[in-house]
């Protein structure tokens, strides 16, 4: 009989944090190592910010706080939900937990029996489908279409649901592709779900503030009302307000719901720490102009990206809409081999030989459910990323 339980075994180790430690190890080794695996702002947390949190030490604010966080914090995330997608959540119906990823682990621990299944549109960030197996759910993975933008179409969605169906998870924009949608592509979705009243919907709006070319986010909520009875609306201060070492994330939803969100943490974490949440109630309430100057940086930075990109021979990149990822296409360089002997057979053996060969540290795109494709983050400076680029242009060029 095995010591280790048999839901453990059926996950595996986040591979985004895999690569980020393994990229770690070799540049303590003392090799050249340019790191776009990790999903993390370059930025620094706001100085304001930081500031409430030191006041809150020297006031003493080192106590527990209520399980779903201050009260002084659920009412600010309300009014910031409200603000940026018209909405009228009140504090009661907001869960404050450690980051995002514990709010997608409490909704499906909280409402997933075994054999319940969750769609999840893929490419899809990496714990999506590991966090519905530990609940004893199914994922149900829909490959998405790149000739439409990555984005779950509305038929897709209808042939994706079974009688077993409870959540469908919705991020946007997305980790790792950057495609978001708009308020016509929701639509159609949404006009699908109205059709079923027992699946509830997860919207993962994590990245919804870092849009470009001008969009506007919108949320499922927001879009089609009819459904707030059996949405939950998670967001967080992670990679908006640079935030991602703080730990808090946010679940807004219908109070009954709520309440369970809240007795599960109540039995597992408690709240979420006390001075982070200082810090998170001064990023929700405080000055949001710094956003649009990052989003700007982040504009750039992507445009010099996916040009370089698209400039090495064998790939193809579409132009992110949001969020601060690409996630080009391997197919042209399928078949090859590297200077250094490696086959390039598939995406993992793409990104190891990149690392290996170029100190470049990138995540295969198996890992988001998507084989044939990698992911590099640009939240790091323009001369990094000029540097990685050109490593990649070189490696693609030196394969045959």
């Amino acid at each position: 009989m095995s010591f280790i339980a048999d839901r453990l075994n059926r996950i595996l180790p986040s591979q985004t944090i895999a690569v980020t430690q393994k990229a770690r190890a070799l540049k303590a080794e003392g090799r050249d190592i340019i790191s776009l695996s990790a999903g993390e702002p370059d930025f620094d947390t706001p100085d304001f910010i930081k500031r409430a949190a030191i006041r809150a030490i020297e006031a003493g604010k080192t106590k527990y706080t209520d399980v779903p966080g201050t009260l002084e914090l659920r009412k600010a995330v309300a009014a910031r939900l409200n603000a940026d997608f018209d909405l009228d959540y009140k504090a009661e119906e907001i869960c404050v937990s450690t980051g995002g990823k514990q709010v997608i682990y409490n909704v499906m621990v909280s409402t997933l029996n075994a054999g319940d299944e969750v769609i999840i549109p893929a490419p899809a960030w990496v714990s999506y489908p590991d966090i519905v197996t530990l609940a004893d759910g199914t994922p149900v993975i829909v490959q998405t279409d790149p000739e439409n933008g990555f984005r779950l179409t509305a038929e897709q969605l209808r042939a994706a649901i079974t009688p077993r169906t409870k959540w469908l998870c919705l991020n946007s924009p997305c980790n790792p592709t950057g495609a978001a949608y708009d308020e016509a592509a929701l639509k159609e979705l949404t006009d699908v779900l109205l059709d079923y009243p027992d699946i509830w919907i997860l919207t993962d709006d994590m990245y919804a503030k870092l849009l470009y070319d001008g969009a506007v986010a919108k949320t499922v909520v927001q879009v089609e009302p009819r459904l707030r009875s059996r949405t939950v609306t998670m967001n967080g201060v992670s990679k908006a307000y640079a935030m991602t070492g703080w730990r808090i994330g946010f679940a807004a939803a219908p109070v009954e719901f709520t309440k369970q969100l809240i007795k599960l943490q109540g039995q597992s974490t408690s709240n979420p720490c006390s001075i982070a949440q200082a810090a998170a109630q001064e990023a929700v309430s405080g000055p949001q102009d710094f956003i649009s100057d990052m989003v700007k940086v982040y504009q750039e930075r992507r445009n010099l990206v996916i040009g370089m990109l698209n400039d090495a021979p064998g790939l193809s990149c579409a132009l992110p809409e949001g969020a601060f990822y690409a996630f080009p296409s391997i197919a042209g360089v399928l078949g090859k081999t590297t200077k250094g002997g490696r086959l390039i057979d598939g995406d993992e053996a793409f990104v190891t030989a990149l690392l290996e060969e170029t100190g470049v540290a990138a995540v295969h795109g198996t890992a988001f459910l998507t084989p044939g494709y990698f992911r590099i983050s640009y939240a790091t400076s323009t001369e990094l990323l000029v540097e990685a680029c050109t490593r990649i242009q070189n490696f693609c060029q030196g394969l045959s």
